[in-house]
C-alpha cells in the first residue's frame, strides 16, 4: 500500500489521497490522471487493469485502488 501512496502523491501532489474517497467523484482523479494511474499499477505490480475495471469505485480513493490491484493479483 505504501507504494501505491508514493504513485497516487507523484500523479496528484498535495492532494489528501489518503483520507479522500472522492477522488473521481470530485475530478481530482481525472481522465489523464487515470491512464497514468493504471500504467504505473500494471508496470509495478504486475498486473493488467481491464477496461471492465476503469469504473469510479475502484478509483474514487486509495483503499479501493489498493482492494483492486490485491483482487488482480490473485
Amino acid at each position: 500500500m505504501d507504494r501505491l501512496l508514493e504513485i497516487l502523491e507523484e500523479i496528484l501532489p498535495g492532494e489528501d489521497i489518503e483520507n479522500c474517497d472522492t477522488l473521481v467523484d470530485d475530478n481530482i482523479l481525472d481522465s489523464f490522471a487515470i491512464i497514468s494511474l493504471v500504467a504505473e499499477l500494471e508496470e509495478e505490480y504486475d498486473i493488467t487493469i481491464s477496461p471492465a475495471e476503469l469504473v469510479p469505485e475502484n478509483f474514487n480513493s486509495a483503499e479501493a485502488l489498493w482492494e483492486m490491484v490485491q483482487r488482480l493479483s490473485e
